[in-house]
């Protein structure tokens, strides 16, 4: 089948008007003048399907996300899950970005049909409702609609199995097949009589997080941001009812919008994303500022200083919740992704509790035995695995806010708890390097020149050692990703999963703030002239 029948047969099942018409233009534009480079690009493959689920552009055709699309995964998952399960069931949510929940109800309708007992969540809610529903409901599955913290052109489709983690090989491949297997999408069954849940479910989320939050004192002044996502109602009423003040929201973001209309990107990590929250902060002298990215799966923390708020990083927020937990004797498993500084396994060594390293990903650190605490540098986040094996922005913040308060009742601060913390195990200063490119040759090339011609010297120190991740590291499974050892330190880079970019992670060991800090920046700079892009 040639391009333009393979245009024709997605335009003859496409059942929504707006992405037909964007197709039948394409194909027009292409018959008439020759220029067939776009409709080339959405007809080259199709998204593939991950352990990300899927994640793409909003648009016409295999290669973007859309009813299409989306019909094809449930169609898939379903086979899956019939071939796996005696009586399979599933929870679908979704987030209010652009087709979110059209796509949820396609999936609820095609489910349903397909012998799959299909549960949706009642209106727009936060990713870890949706983990957490999972279990409550002792579902088979759950399919989450969101594209997080990615740019408002984008959707996605997240796919969790029962245990409430994200899916892993080989579930991800055997979907993969069956998704393939789907014939056209016109002539799939639909059956609207699918279960829509009512509150309750939210509900039970919310006595679960704030029965999870320490007691202690409560006296705190918070700033905060849903960034234009689907948390602000749900952070807000656990942040009241676990005895909290309500934090101060910030107004221009407070109310979802799918077009995310005050950042270019809705990334709490992404320069000036932050930038209205800090400003609340100052303006209200807030003790802390934390945001919450669009579907709330993340948190980011800010802190007051003499010069104003200023962010801590995902590394420092990992320490300092590591460090709550580990004091108030929480005993099991501590883990973080490879990428992650290696701080948190020191706290759990001086306090006698295992320390696992896993692959870049909640979808990992979910899966390690014994679980109590994981996190991800990007913000990510589970201190209560028995809510849900991910990560959770809304129960991350609570636990942030307990902690501030504790040592704000003690004339101390989140800054002073993680100064100790240093004093103990050294100063772990972090840094990324990310380079986004449209161009992906780009970061194959990148990836194909660190395996052959790798740097020798970073930052003034000498490259001791270069494992490829790609064949298996420290008894992980193989991944696509390249480590450069350093006298103190050492630098990560992967592609990214979920999104166009080159991602480099560094981090390097002092005795002291200044010169750790200032080595990373040096390790950064010389990354940034070796790559090419």
């Amino acid at each position: 089948m040639d391009m333009f029948e393979a245009a024709r047969a997605w335009l003859a099942q496409d059942p929504d008007e707006q992405t037909r018409a964007e197709l039948a233009d394409l194909i027009s534009t292409a018959e008439s003048t020759g220029e067939t480079a776009e409709l080339s690009a959405r007809f080259s493959g199709r998204l593939e399907f991950g352990t990300a689920g899927l994640r793409g552009e909003l648009g016409a055709g295999p290669m973007r996300m859309n009813r299409v699309t989306v019909a094809r995964a449930a169609a898939g998952l379903a086979a899956h899950l019939r071939k796996t399960e005696t009586d399979p069931s599933i929870v679908v949510g979704y987030d209010a970005r652009v087709n979110s929940e059209i796509f949820a109800r396609d999936t609820a309708e095609i489910m349903q049909a397909a012998g799959v007992r299909a549960q949706l969540l009642p209106e727009h809610l936060p990713t870890p409702v949706l983990a957490f529903a999972i279990g409550h409901l002792r579902a088979s599955a759950g399919v989450m609609v969101t594209a997080s913290h990615n740019p408002a052109r984008d959707n996605g489709y997240k796919v969790y199995l029962a245990d409430t983690s994200q899916i892993v090989p080989p579930a991800d491949a055997q979907i993969a097949a069956c998704i393939d297997a789907v014939g056209p999408v016109n002539e799939l069954a639909r059956d609207g009589d699918f279960i829509v849940l009512g509150p309750e479910v939210a509900e039970a989320y919310l006595t679960a997080v704030t029965q999870a939050a320490p007691t202690g004192p409560r006296e705190l002044l918070v700033a905060y941001t849903p960034m234009h996502g689907v948390g602000g109602r749900l952070f807000v009423e656990a942040a009241t009812r676990a005895g909290f003040a309500a934090p101060t929201v910030v107004a221009a973001q407070a109310e979802p919008d799918a077009t995310f209309p005050t950042v270019a990107f809705p990334n709490p990590e992404e320069p000036g994303a932050m930038d209205l929250a800090v400003a609340l902060a100052d303006q209200i002298d807030a003790d802390v500022v934390i945001a919450s990215d669009p579907d709330a799966d993340r948190c980011a923390v800010g802190v007051k200083t003499e010069s104003g708020h200023r962010l801590l990083t995902g590394d420092q927020v990992g320490a300092l919740l590591a460090e709550s937990l580990l004091e108030r004797g929480v005993t099991g498993t501590y883990a973080a992704s490879i990428v992650s500084s290696e701080l948190v396994g020191k706290q759990a060594a001086a306090y006698g509790q295992p320390w696992r390293q896993t692959l870049t990903g909640f979808k990992w650190i979910g899966k390690v035995d014994g679980l109590v605490f994981g996190y991800e540098e990007a913000l990510g986040y589970c201190v209560s695995p028995s809510i849900a094996r991910d990560k959770d922005g809304i129960s991350a913040g609570l636990l942030i806010m307990a902690l501030a308060a504790k040592l704000k009742a003690e004339g101390r601060s989140l800054t002073d708890l993680l100064a100790d913390i240093y004093c103990q195990h050294g100063w772990h200063a972090t840094g990324q390097l990310a380079l986004r490119t449209e161009n992906l040759a780009l970061i194959t090339n990148a990836m194909s020149r660190l395996r052959t011609e790798p740097p020798t010297t970073l930052g003034g120190q000498a490259v001791v050692a270069v494992d490829d991740l790609a064949d298996g590291y420290a008894g992980l499974p193989p991944t696509d990703g390249i480590r450069l050892a350093l006298g103190n330190g050492r630098v990560i880079c992967r592609p990214s999963g979920t999104e166009p970019k080159l991602k480099c992670y560094v981090e390097s060991v002092k005795s002291d703030q200044v010169s750790a800090e200032a080595e990373v920046q040096g390790i950064i700079a010389d990354l940034n002239r070796y790559f090419t892009f």
